[in-house]
Order: structure tokens, then sequence, then C-alpha cells
């Protein structure tokens, strides 16, 4: 499988009074065309891994890497041209809440001609006709109204799937989801994730999912990586995680709660100072 993006040693570091401190420290992988997972609690520095592959690290932050490379180009030397050419088209990411991310004064359908008109060259029609498709595609039933709709009219679920229709309406070759089911109900997490694994599986895409939630991740991804304090702690496949090895992991897995056994009291995830070290 040939790699489609590579990171080596990111580390990402935001000023403060005593110097600065570092969030991400020395994250390193590779990956092709597969749904790689980053799982960790709030604060582990996921999130903050998944925008600076986009350039998008937060000001007064700085990231550094020896490699950010997607495709043959190093991102760490791109120019305003190249990124214009690769964020939204290329790569795209989901963000946590369609309610934030969503422009509230502006229709789903203008965002999504905006967002394909930007890296395509069509009429407004075309665009329109697209907007549709990629509607339909993610399983809103009434693309049309939806086009006519503010994001403040739609539910949580259909604002979710407007978004992510959005990200994919121009084709990109990678996708960043992050936590893109963690405001929904079960069920609609459940046709959420449907979606993204077809359009995943029809595309060839490469997906990055950024989750807090260990059990959706080993069921959907095919490889994970587990985040403490600014570190990638292990690497493992989904199917192993309940053989992993590093306590962190295993403590993770086993605070996950079990219908059978009537365990009691329930486990607590105790930690060990050097993991952070």
């Amino acid at each position: 499988m040939t790699d489609l993006l590579t990171v080596q040693n990111l580390r990402i570091a935001f000023p403060s009074r005593h110097g600065p401190v570092e969030v991400v420290r020395g994250v390193s992988f590779a990956m092709g065309k597969e749904r790689l997972g980053i799982v960790g609690e709030s604060g582990s520095g996921k999130s903050l891994t998944g925008r600076a592959i986009l350039g998008l690290t937060p000001p007064p932050g700085k990231a550094t890497a020896e490699k950010l490379e997607f495709d043959g180009i190093d991102l760490r030397e791109a120019t305003r041209s190249q990124w214009h050419d690769i964020r939204g088209e290329r790569i795209s990411m989901v963000m946590q809440d369609p309610k934030f991310s969503l422009n509230p004064v502006m229709t789903i359908g203008r965002q999504l001609m905006e967002t394909y008109r930007t890296h395509r060259r069509s009429t407004r029609a075309e665009a329109h006709e697209r907007g549709l498709e990629m509607l339909n595609a993610v399983q809103i039933r009434d693309p049309d109204r939806v086009m006519n709709a503010y994001p403040h009219e739609l539910s949580g679920g259909m604002g979710q799937r407007a978004m992510i229709a959005m990200m994919l309406v121009t084709e990109p070759e990678l996708l960043i989801a992050d936590e893109p089911t963690s405001a929904l109900d079960v069920t609609v997490q459940i046709e959420v994730l449907r979606i993204l694994d077809r359009l995943v599986s029809d595309r060839g895409m490469g997906l990055i999912f950024i989750s807090h939630d260990l059990r959706l991740v080993s069921s959907f991804c095919d490889r994970v990586l587990v985040m403490y304090a600014g570190q990638v702690v292990e690497e493992v496949k989904a199917t192993d995680l309940a053989n992993a090895s590093h306590p962190y992991t295993k403590g993770l897995f086993n605070c996950l709660p079990r219908i059978e056994g009537g365990q009691r009291p329930l486990p607590i995830l105790e930690r060990d100072a050097d993991w952070a070290l």
C-alpha cells in the first residue's frame, strides 16, 4: 500500500509565561487509503494533530515536523496556491459541531455550491446539481428543501450530514473527521458511520477518524493510534484492541461499560506519571 500521508515527529507548541509548552509531542504515522482512527481523551492532542495536517494550527501555536508529506507534497513548504489546491479539494475536514462550522447566514445550498465552485470550474446550475447529488449521497430525504434551509433549521443529524456532504463535494483523497458523531444519538451515529464507510469504500479515500470513543473506533477503523498527553502511546490494529499492550489502552478498554457480568465497583483508569514523559 502506497502511503498517502506521512507524518514524522510532529510537534505543536503554544507560548506561555514560562516559555513554549508542547501539546503535541513527536507524533509519527503513515497511512494509505485506509481508515485510521486516532483515539484519546479530551486534551490529548488528537484534534490539533488533524488541524496541523491542513496547516490550521490556531495562532499563536506553532507546528513543526521532520516530515509532513501528502502525496509527494511537502506540506511544511507548501505555498498559498498549493494550500488553495489542497484544502477542501484534496484534503477535507469535518469539524466536531456543524452548528459552529456552518455559516448561519447562508443557506446549505449556497455553502455547498460555493465550496464546489471554489475548486471546480462550473456554472451555478452545475454546482446546484452537484449539491443535490451530495445531499442524496448522505441520505437526506428532501435535498431540495435542505438546499434552501439555513443551518438553524436542521436537526443535529441533518446538519452533520450536510457538513459531510460539503466536505465530500469535491471528492477529496483524504477526509479528516473530527468526532463527527459526538453530538448525535446512537441511531443517527450508526447512520452517519454507514454513510462514511460507504463513501470511503466507493471513492477509495483515506480517512482519519478522530474520536474519544474507543468502542466506536474499534468497530469502524482499520488501525488505531492511541494518544495520551500529546503523544502516541500505542498503534494497534482495530481488531486487536482487546489485546493492546500499553496500560493506558488497556485501562481505556477495561473501563468500557458491559451489559453482562454486573461488574462492581466499576473500573477506574489508574494513571501513571511516566505515561506523560
